[in-house]
C-alpha cells in the first residue's frame, strides 16, 4: 500500500471520527451523547496521530519530478 493510499485513508477515518461526533446533535438523541463524543474524538485524534507519524513528508507519487537543470557544454 503506497504513502498516498494510507493518507486518504486515515483522512476518510478522521473525517468519519467527526462524523460519529456529530451524529447525536443532528438526530436529536442526546442519551448517548458522551459515548458518541468520546469514540468521535478518540477515532479523530488517533487517526490524526498515525497521519502525521506513519505518513511523513509529501506524497512522493503524486509530486512530479523536477527537470534536471540543463548542463553547460564544454569547448
Amino acid at each position: 500500500m503506497s504513502r498516498c493510499t494510507l493518507r486518504n485513508i486515515f483522512t476518510v477515518l478522521i473525517y468519519a471520527g467527526v462524523a460519529i461526533f456529530l451524529f447525536p446533535y443532528l438526530t436529536g438523541h442526546f442519551s448517548n451523547a458522551l459515548l458518541y463524543l468520546v469514540a468521535g474524538i478518540g477515532l479523530a485524534v488517533l487517526c490524526g496521530i498515525l497521519r502525521c507519524v506513519c505518513i511523513d513528508g509529501d506524497c512522493s507519487d503524486r509530486i512530479p519530478p523536477k527537470p534536471s537543470a540543463p548542463q553547460a557544454k564544454t569547448p
